[in-house]
């Protein structure tokens, strides 16, 4: 299975290392890791344009959805994921703790610090990420576990189908 890695993890100090380790952390689980560093181009066009054909080819999308830069995910992984998701394509995503919205940005409280509302669903996110994404508590190799869980079991439902 191709796998669409997003998340702000491409900006990290020791980024091309990650890389290599994921890539071999998707091997091992025989699946191919799509990396928004793979490819030769170094302009803003030519990287968006690039994410986009990997996503395209992708089965899959893990996205680390941790905060980055603030209090919520990085915004390049949210578009990735919209476009994702407008292809048809299944989500997981990642994070260290899926604390609810209200309780990590507001601390509780209907409006955060600069007097925005925060919703109140109990979502780890804005229900626009956490209503149409599989999440888990946890790195890549939780979402990894997951998704072969969820392909096992999508698997079986087919066998018993057919």
């Amino acid at each position: 299975m191709k796998l669409y890695i997003a998340g702000p993890d491409v900006f990290r100090p020791d980024a091309l290392h990650w890389a290599d380790t994921v890539r071999a952390l998707c091997h091992e689980r025989g699946h191919e890791a799509l990396i928004p560093l793979d490819g030769d181009t170094a302009t803003a066009e030519g990287i968006f344009r690039n994410n986009l054909a990997l996503l395209q080819r992708a089965d899959t999308v893990l996205a680390n959805l941790n905060p980055f830069r603030g209090a919520e995910p990085d915004s390049g992984t949210c578009v990735e994921i919209g476009y994702a998701l407008a292809l048809g394509k299944p989500v997981i995503g990642y994070a260290a703790a899926l604390t609810a919205l209200r309780q990590r940005v507001g601390g509780g409280k209907a409006v955060d610090a600069d007097g925005y509302s925060v919703e109140n669903f109990g979502l780890p996110f804005n229900l626009m990420l956490s209503v149409p994404l599989q999440m888990v508590a946890g790195d890549i190799a939780v979402a990894l576990d997951l998704l072969a869980r969820e392909f096992t079991q999508n698997a079986s439902l087919s066998a018993r189908q057919a």
